[in-house]
């Protein structure tokens, strides 16, 4: 799965649910690739009917396959703490190292977060657009590598659920081994920086 270059990322519906699950699929054959389920403690489901979900921590598993339940399948989690102002949210491999991370920018027109490797390197900046769905990651000489973009799905769907459908497209000039952390920030863009 983490070969690709395209993703479509879709949100399961579901009324008064208090954890997120998104199929990973191929954009084109809809075939499924993967899938992201979020795992919160109690406390946190609780706590969810009181306050901003953006500020409570959460953590992102993000599996091969179509089964949540097969740990062998695990490709990486994303977790973010608890967060105040500016969130950090790590990104870390099947055996618990830290793959990279994300760190919001404080002031930004539209959304952007930075993308490190893990040394601790900037790989890339993911800067979003004024209408809010439109995402690019750029490298430091402003090169695009990526984005991200919402798929309409329909004015009922918009209108009545908050369950949302993106493309995560990738250069092909994009380092296999940074891939992860590119598909992991397109799927940060709503997991935890957009999701209300």
């Amino acid at each position: 799965m983490l070969e690709r270059t395209s993703y479509f990322v879709r949100e399961h519906v579901g009324f008064m649910k208090l954890t997120d699950t998104y199929d990973i699929l191929d954009p084109e054959t809809q075939q499924q690739l993967g899938i992201a389920k979020e795992k919160v403690g109690g406390l946190v489901q609780g706590l969810r009917f009181l306050m901003n979900k953006q500020l409570l921590p959460t953590t992102i598993y993000v599996y091969a396959g179509g089964d949540p339940n097969n740990e062998s399948q695990l490709l990486f989690s994303i977790r973010r703490g608890v967060s105040f102002f500016r969130s950090r949210v790590d990104i870390n491999g099947p055996d618990g190292k830290t793959l990279g991370w994300f760190q919001s920018k404080a002031f930004s027109v539209g959304g952007a977060f930075r993308v490190f490797d893990a040394t601790g390197q900037e790989y890339a900046v993911v800067k979003g657009d004024w209408k809010g769905w439109n995402f690019r990651f750029l490298d430091a000489n402003k090169n695009e590598l990526g984005m991200v973009t919402k798929k309409w799905a329909g004015i009922g769907k918009d209108l009545f659920t908050s369950a949302d459908n993106y493309i995560i497209n990738l250069n092909d000039q994009v380092d296999p081994g940074k891939a992860i952390l590119l598909l992991a920030a397109g799927l940060a863009v709503d997991t935890v920086y957009k999701e209300q």
